[in-house]
């Protein structure tokens, strides 16, 4: 399949940084933090949010099932994945 904006679906993960810190079990934000990891996306460089995001899921907010299934209905949608009937029934409130 050809790259365009058909093509893919671009996601938000709209998370603030204070959970993406408390969330990194890999110390990346406290390397950043000190000094010795640069051009970290948050913490010395600028982090730009989607002007049209077709899906934006609230990590914080959310269990992550609940931000799976946004995706995997936006992917349905468009033709990306088809949906079991579980999948359906969950997403309907079956």
């Amino acid at each position: 399949a050809a790259a365009g904006p058909d093509a893919f679906l671009l996601v938000h993960v709209d998370t603030p940084l204070a959970v993406c810190e408390a969330r990194d079990v890999k110390g990346m934000y406290a390397l950043a933090r000190a000094g010795r990891l640069k051009g970290f996306t948050g913490v010395d460089d600028p982090y730009e949010v989607p002007q049209a995001p077709d899906v934006v899921v609230h990590a914080a907010e959310e269990p992550p099932d609940a931000c799976a299934r946004s995706v995997l209905a936006a992917l349905a949608e468009r033709g990306f994945v088809e949906l079991g009937p579980e999948a359906a029934e969950a997403r309907a409130g079956v």
